[in-house]
C-alpha cells in the first residue's frame, strides 16, 4: 500500500498543488500566499508531497527536520506569519487526502485498514514537517532580530 500510495503522490503531486493552490491562494488563514508568485506557491506544494513520497519508502527522520527547517526560514523571509506556515502545511496535507479519497483509493475493507496505517505515518510526517518548520521560522527571526540589533 505504501508503494501504490507513493506513486500515486507522485504521479499527482503537480494536479493536487494545483487544487491546493486554487483554494489557498484566497484563504483568510494565509495571506502571505498571494504575495510569492503561482510558480513558488506550486513548487512549495510540490516538494513536500515529493518529500513525502521518499520519506514514506525510507524513514530517515533527519532529512524531516532538514528540509522543514530550511522550510520555516523560507518562508519567515518571505514574511509568512508563524501561523501561516503551519496553516500551509496543514493545507497540504488536508488536500493530499481529498485527492486520495477521491481516487478512491480506500475502498475495501482492507483498503480501509492499510489506509489507517498510512494516514498513520503521513500525520507523523507533517507533525514532524510543523515542528521543525516552527524551529526554523523561529531561527530566522532570532537571526534577523539579532542583525537588526548589532
Amino acid at each position: 500500500m505504501t508503494g501504490m500510495l507513493v506513486e500515486i503522490i507522485e504521479s499527482n503531486s503537480d494536479r493536487v498543488a494545483k487544487t491546493w493552490y486554487r483554494d489557498v491562494k484566497d484563504s483568510h488563514y494565509t495571506p502571505s500566499i498571494g504575495e510569492i508568485s503561482e510558480e513558488d506557491a506550486l513548487k512549495m506544494a510540490t516538494d513536500v508531497y515529493k518529500k513525502l513520497g521518499y520519506w514514506l519508502l525510507r524513514t530517515h527522520g533527519h532529512e524531516v527536520k532538514e528540509t522543514y527547517h530550511r522550510f520555516g526560514e523560507r518562508l519567515y523571509w518571505k514574511h509568512f506569519r508563524m501561523e501561516e506556515v503551519v496553516m500551509t502545511l496543514v493545507l497540504i496535507k488536508r488536500h493530499l487526502w481529498l485527492h486520495l479519497l477521491e481516487g478512491g483509493l480506500m475502498t475495501t475493507r482492507l483498503n480501509l485498514y492499510q489506509a489507517l496505517e498510512l494516514n498513520n505515518k503521513v500525520v507523523l510526517y507533517f507533525d514532524r514537517a510543523i515542528y521543525f518548520a516552527i524551529i526554523g521560522y523561529r531561527a530566522a527571526r532570532a537571526k534577523d532580530e539579532a542583525d537588526r540589533t548589532s
